[in-house]
Formats: structure tokens, C-alpha cells, sequence
């Protein structure tokens, strides 16, 4: 297992994120599968995983309890404990720290983090007293370091580090997220404030664990021996200020394949970076419908669907998964539910979309 060093602390480059660890759902409330998940645990320890990622709100809070309960049969100094406190789950942040430190059966947590922040929180967080108060935690051993996870804007981000003297920020950071979101303007932001990057989300939730076929086929060809998640991981050892990346694996197949991609600091070539973003190109291409919402199609249907608005949720639903559609399912206006599969808004169609067809997929979605 790679190490960087973090102040005083060597961190292994590979985190254990607690967040998608396997869960028992037959079980009222299900909760994590404390035999699997602790067969997780014990392997990425024995193999030099030393960073380890939770949060109040994960799983309910049985992530935090089984953590606690799993983790400390090893000696304290051996790992390194990560949460966070989240103020929409629970503004009192006094009661959630203690609660928290009898959940991971500790008198100390070692990364704290102020949990998402966003554009529509950030100042929440900063009226409520929280950042005073863990600060006063760290001059008592509390904490030991003291960061936040972002998930707002670069304007909102810069914002939010001139509040205190932060140790480290999390951000979302993966190679797609890096052109089509803003990963590489929050990087560039935390390196100019010569912050340390914790990384979560590196393969965006699973989804850049396999593209599509031909985009497959083309990193493939190139590395046989490589998984397609691994791309992702050794695109972020090509980031210099980049600690600790987090992967929430939830079997034993993922933790020994990134195991063997951490296991050594070589990161990808320039060339194998521009083969890798091909195929991000080509990934993009083949999941979006390319549509310009010019509205030619709005006009002649029957139903008086709102065609463009639709195909971008589409669009975010292929990348994002099923969760996106639910502002579709809560929405009150026409939409697939109501598509009759006349066809007219394909003839007015200058990209040649097959609307009807992504509608009907839709409308199984639901």
C-alpha cells in the first residue's frame, strides 16, 4: 500500500469509505452485514488500509456503530477515523460529537468534517457556532484535524475556506466530474489554498466502473489486466494534492482489485490519459441524447409535454442513475406517463431522436 504523508501521519492513498458496505436488507431496517463487512474491514487492514470514512447519516447510523464495534478490536494508533456532522440531520452538535464518540467506541476522532457543505447550507453552518466549537475540540484532542466535504459551488467553496484554518477538504473529484462538473476548479481552488484533497467519489458512485461497450473495449485494449474502475483511481494519482482516495466497496472483488492498484505510486502516462478521456468522450456520447432543446418538437404533441425537459432528466438519469427521476415522479406536468407514442415530436426532430422510445423507457421507470 502507497502512503503520503499528512502533517505528522503517513495515510494510506486508498481510504475505506463505510458507506456502501453490504447490508442485510431482510432485516428491519437494514442494517450493515456485520460478518461480510467485517471480513471488508479485516482485509483492507491487513493489507495496509489505514484511513477509514464515515458519517452520522450513514446507514441511519449503524455505519458509525458497526465501525465502532469492528474496528477497535485493533490497537488505536493504527488507524485513522473519519466522520462528520451533518446540520440538516441534527443542528445540536454538541450532543451529535459525544453521540458519535460512543458509536465509534473512542475518546477521539481523527478527521472531522463539516458534512456537504452546499450553496443553500453553507451559511447555516457558519451562523450555527459549530466551527468555534469543534475548534475548541481540537485544542482539547478531540479532534485531531479538522476539514469539510464540499459538494457547493467554486464560488461557495472559496467562500466557505476563508471561514477557518482548515486541514483538508473532501471533494467529489473523478475524471468525468473533472470536464463536466466542477472537480477540476474545486481542485485548483484547494490546491491554491494549499490544502490537502480528500477524494470521494472517484468512480461517481460506481458508474465509471464500466462505461459502455465500445468505450470498454478501447481501455481494454490498452490494459487487459486492468478492471475499468482502476482507470479512475490511477487518474487520481496523477494529482499531486490528492491524499487519500475513498472507495466505498461493498465486496471482496473491489477491495482486492483497488488494493492492487494502490499497491504501488505509478499513475497513468500522458498517453493513457488521453486514451482515458477518448473514452470518457465516448461514454458521454453513447449514454446522452444530443439534444440542443431547440423545442421544434413541443409544438405538434398532443399531450403538451415539456420534450426537452424531459430528455435532460433522461440525460441525468443515464449518468446519475434511477434516483434523478424522481423529480419526473413527483412532478405534476405532463410527461412520459402521458406519451402516446404518436411520433410527431420525432418529425420536427432535427437531431433525430427517438423520443417515443425514451419515453416508453422512461415509463417503465415508473
Amino acid at each position: 500500500m502507497i502512503c503520503k504523508p499528512f502533517k505528522d501521519l503517513s495515510l494510506s492513498c486508498l481510504g475505506l469509505g463505510n458507506m456502501r458496505l453490504p447490508t442485510c436488507p431482510q432485516k428491519e431496517g437494514n442494517p450493515i452485514d456485520r460478518e461480510a463487512a467485517g471480513k471488508i474491514l479485516d482485509y483492507a487492514m491487513e493489507h495496509g488500509v489505514n484511513y477509514y470514512d464515515t458519517a452520522y447519516v450513514y446507514n441511519n447510523g449503524d455505519s458509525e456503530k458497526f465501525l465502532g464495534e469492528t474496528i477497535t478490536k485493533y490497537p488505536r494508533e493504527s488507524y485513522y477515523l473519519a466522520t462528520k456532522f451533518n446540520i440538516m440531520a441534527n443542528p445540536d452538535y454538541k450532543n451529535v460529537f459525544e453521540e458519535q464518540l460512543k458509536r465509534l467506541n473512542t475518546d477521539y476522532i481523527d478527521f472531522y468534517l463539516i458534512h456537504a457543505v452546499m450553496d443553500n447550507n453553507s451559511q447555516k453552518y457558519i451562523d450555527s457556532g459549530c466551527i468555534d466549537y469543534f475548534n475548541e475540540l481540537k485544542k482539547q484532542g478531540k479532534i485531531r484535524y479538522l476539514g469539510f466535504s464540499n459538494h457547493s459551488s467554486p464560488e461557495t467553496l472559496k467562500m466557505f475556506i476563508k471561514q477557518n484554518d482548515w486541514d483538508f477538504v473532501q471533494i467529489q473529484l473523478n475524471y468525468f466530474d473533472w470536464e463536466y462538473g466542477s472537480a477540476k476548479k474545486e481542485y485548483e481552488i484547494i490546491a491554491e489554498n494549499n490544502l490537502p484533497v480528500i477524494v470521494m467519489e472517484p468512480v461517481r458512485g460506481g458508474r465509471l466502473a464500466g462505461l459502455t461497450d465500445e468505450a470498454n473495449k478501447l481501455l481494454k485494449a490498452d490494459h487487459p489486466d486492468w478492471s475499468i474502475a482502476s482507470w479512475a483511481f490511477r487518474w487520481l494519482k496523477t494529482l499531486p494534492q490528492v491524499k487519500v482516495v475513498l472507495s466505498g466497496m461493498s465486496n471482496m472483488e473491489q477491495v482486492i482489485d483497488n488494493l492492487n492498484t494502490f499497491s504501488d505510486a505509478e499513475c497513468l502516462s500522458d498517453k493513457e490519459v488521453n486514451l482515458l478521456f477518448k473514452a470518457r468522450e465516448m461514454f458521454k456520447d453513447q449514454i446522452q441524447v444530443p439534444c440542443t432543446a431547440c423545442r421544434y418538437c413541443c409544438d405538434e404533441c398532443p399531450k403538451k409535454i415539456d420534450i426537452p425537459k424531459v430528455l435532460s432528466i433522461y440525460n441525468e438519469y443515464k449518468l446519475n442513475g434511477d434516483w434523478t427521476l424522481e423529480k419526473l415522479k413527483k412532478s405534476d406536468e405532463p410527461g412520459p406517463k402521458d406519451c402516446i407514442g404518436c411520433g410527431k415530436c420525432t418529425v420536427h426532430c432535427p437531431q433525430s431522436i427517438g423520443i417515443p422510445e425514451i419515453m416508453n423507457e422512461l415509463k417503465s421507470k415508473f
